[in-house]
């Protein structure tokens, strides 16, 4: 079956009780939040044990009756296919995949969109009505009532993108409810106010000015999350392209005063470069989960780490 993410992150009465879920797109901070949302909603009735695996092959289930509630997760599972999959959906487990659009993405979903122990949620970049559920959903937790002007001003102004939309919420929800405005929501909210994205484009300088571009915008924790995932995002472009004119394309329009910059950083990349970026990602993702966030320090030695990529 397939399911709604909005559905899963904001219902509290969502009801988990499959046994694979397929977390499957391209906006990959909102396949976090549905990830971090499904295993929140197990651990509330459940002692759950989470587990990672990097393949079906051989996989024997050792969870037992009366043992702790194991959870699976996976992004980059081996051996994913028909027959195992229907082993695992026999276990005594549950087990989480999270991949990004593939090939090997598309054939997974098309075995589990039709089984009823399996839940496939695909995630893409949020529309108008989904950021309607979002905001709503908000104001009535923090029992906050905005002018309907204002209202529409954030739906239009608000990102897209999962994790910036609710960083841009948690800012605005910070005010007292006098303050929230239209102007206060754009100094919030506008990247070229804000000026933290702007470093990215500082990609080809020297060391020493780049950390002092950083130090100079990146003041808090909540600024290295929303700078690394702004990073992730353009890293992710160049690694989803496989040529020029794609890439072009995906260039969002606000950007184009930097298309010139950005296209020279793309055509730096190599096959091996861009395994290269992956597995920084990778690794810095682990220590995003591990610590439930980057520190100042760990958020620079990211963008350093792919400067040295891009111009090896």
């Amino acid at each position: 079956m397939k399911t709604d993410p909005i559905r899963i992150i904001l219902s509290d009465n969502f009801l988990i009780d499959k046994k694979v879920y397929f977390i499957n797109g391209n906006e990959t901070t909102l396949m976090e939040k549905v990830s971090q949302s499904i295993l929140e909603k197990y651990q509330i009735n459940k002692n759950i044990e989470i587990s990672k695996i990097d393949s079906l092959e051989n996989f024997i289930d050792q969870n037992g009756l009366f043992e702790n509630h194991k959870i699976y997760l996976s992004r980059n599972c081996k051996g994913v296919n028909e027959n195992n999959l229907n082993k695992i959906i026999k276990s005594n487990s549950v087990f989480i995949f999270i991949y990004e659009n593939s090939q090997k993405s598309r054939l997974v979903k098309k075995i589990l969109i039709n089984n009823n122990n399996a839940c496939v949620v695909d995630c893409y970049e949020l529309d108008k009505d989904s950021k309607i559920r979002i905001l709503n959903k908000y104001l009535e937790e923090g029992k906050i009532i905005i002018p309907r002007d204002i209202f529409w001003f954030l739906i239009d102004k608000l990102d897209s993108r999962y994790a910036f939309l609710e960083s841009g919420l948690k800012k605005i929800f910070e005010l007292d409810q006098h303050e929230i405005n239209i102007e206060n929501i754009t100094k919030l909210l506008s990247i070229d106010e804000s000026g933290k994205e702007k470093i990215f484009f500082s990609l080809l300088k020297k060391n020493g000015e780049i950390v002092n571009i950083y130090r100079e915008k990146i003041i808090s924790n909540s600024d290295v999350n929303d700078f690394y995932y702004y990073c992730k995002y353009l890293c992710q472009m160049i690694i989803d392209c496989n040529n020029q004119e794609e890439y072009l394309n995906r260039i969002p329009k606000y950007l184009f005063r930097e298309k010139k910059f950005l296209i020279s950083v793309y055509k730096k990349f190599n096959l091996k470069k861009k395994k290269q970026l992956i597995n920084l990602i990778s690794s810095t993702e682990k220590s995003l989960r591990q610590e439930s966030g980057l520190s100042l320090i760990s958020g620079l030695r990211f963008f350093l780490g792919i400067k040295k990529i891009t111009v090896s």
